[in-house]
């Protein structure tokens, strides 16, 4: 009798475990692809699970928010800390924009992630404001050595993320060749004194219907 109950447990266990699982897979979709104000029953039925089940694992849907974008808010914080850690900071701030555009490539809520004024009551709201005050940093250090343009703000870097939002290719793969050939545009146009480089090869992309 104790086998037989101690399985039901793991198998309750394991469906809990699954239910949350798939209510952030569709949570960080969803508002990746919509925004924010997506509700929390619209999250539920594209989950397959009731409301009361959402609201069982995350209390609020400020909750939800802050465990569906917590992994990108990491990324994004790993990849400034690399760059502002580089010897030389124009260098570290080619990382940061080649970085975060190829991660965007493959993870289109990424860029939601990263420029989102996600509500104050999000317990990260700190981590991104961290991860800005040193992407602050890095601009000004590059700014301070003459080789970023002194015009430069950190809307650009958004600007950037957006058009790079707008690549359709075929393939991830197309699309990260895609990105790094838009982020080497990018970065020219951001350099204080821009020299002519050899662009990462061109990628065949659809063209646009209108």
């Amino acid at each position: 009798m104790r086998g037989v109950t101690a399985e039901v447990v793991t198998k309750l266990r394991s469906d809990a475990r699954d239910n949350r699982e798939r209510i952030l897979a569709v949570a960080r979709a969803a508002f990746a692809a919509e925004g924010l104000d997506v509700p929390i029953r619209e999250i539920a039925r594209r989950a397959e699970v009731g409301v009361a089940t959402v609201y069982r694992h995350f209390q609020t849907k400020e909750e939800l928010l802050t465990e569906a974008f917590a992994e990108q808010m990491a990324s994004c914080s790993a990849v400034v800390e690399e760059g502002l850690a580089a010897g030389d900071p124009w260098n570290g701030f080619c990382l940061v924009i080649e970085k975060l555009m190829e991660m965007h490539a493959l993870d289109r809520g990424f860029a939601r992630a990263f420029t989102s004024q996600l509500p104050q009551a999000v317990d990260f709201a700190a981590d991104r404001d961290r991860t800005l005050r040193l992407l602050l940093e890095l601009v000004r250090r590059a700014k301070g050595a003459g080789s970023l343009r002194g015009d430069f703000v950190l809307e650009d870097i958004s600007l950037a993320l957006m058009a790079n939002e707008g690549i359709r290719a075929e393939s991830p793969e197309m699309r990260v060749a895609a990105s790094r050939r838009f982020a080497a545009l990018m970065i020219q146009s951001f350099r204080a004194n821009p020299v002519p480089a050899p662009l990462p090869p061109p990628v065949r992309l659809p063209l646009s219907r209108g």
